[in-house]
């Protein structure tokens, strides 16, 4: 693996720029399992309220059938050399009882309201529980950056 050119970011630096990171991207892999039948991953389009991930997919979909039994959850940030790993537990609610200005900030960042959609959509909200951030090998060693909810310094 080269190296050469990173500049290794302590953990304060590396919060600041997963914070940015978080506001400014559009898609999140998601990760989930079913007890019986695995693990299963997708893309979907996310959004960063400064405390939690907002998502939404369709009701039926495996992704909300899974976190319907095991909410559990794992995401990704799309960059595979600018890691960013979240993990928590994701809330669902169905798109009749989300709270209104949380799928108005989906909708505004989206331009694409689900409750206006045909079917029956989920928003999932998923508050971080730890953090892992990480730009080349130099970097693994200090990548956690939040544990068990709380930010380290």
């Amino acid at each position: 693996m080269q190296t050469t050119g990173i500049v290794r970011r302590q953990t304060a630096e590396r919060r600041r720029d997963t914070l940015e990171r978080l506001v400014s991207e559009r898609d999140v892999w998601v990760s989930t399992a079913h007890p019986e039948r695995g693990p299963h991953q997708v893309p979907l389009w996310f959004r960063w309220d400064g405390r939690a991930v907002w998502m939404c997919t369709s009701a039926t979909s495996v992704t909300a059938r899974n976190l319907r039994e095991d909410p559990r959850v794992r995401l990704a940030l799309p960059d595979t050399f600018d890691v960013v790993l979240l993990q928590g537990e994701a809330e669902c609610f169905p798109d009749q009882d989300v709270p209104g200005d949380a799928a108005d900030a989906f909708a505004a960042k989206f331009g694409w309201d689900p409750r206006t959609e045909e079917g029956s959509f989920l928003y999932l909200r998923v508050v971080p529980t730890n953090v892992r951030a990480w730009r080349g090998e130099p970097e693994l060693r200090g990548r956690v950056i939040m544990r068990d909810g709380t930010w380290l310094e």
